[in-house]
């Protein structure tokens, strides 16, 4: 398993689908990149495929 939290996916896409892509995430008050995950994520679960889920992207401030 990796240790990043996250990783850079570079990906060339029909702009209409793009376009589409960010119309659905302004919908949902997200960015493009997150939309994209939850995508995908939506779809492996469809699938049976597992998906680890991380516990925070961000580090947790101490002392709080």
């Amino acid at each position: 398993m990796s240790s990043k939290k996250t990783a850079t996916l570079n990906l060339r896409i029909d702009p209409l689908l793009k376009e589409a892509a960010r119309e659905a995430a302004l919908l949902e008050r997200r960015s493009l990149a997150n939309m994209i995950e939850v995508l995908i994520r939506k779809h492996c679960e469809e699938l049976g495929i597992p998906i680890p889920e991380q516990k925070s992207l961000f580090k947790e401030e101490s002392g709080e």
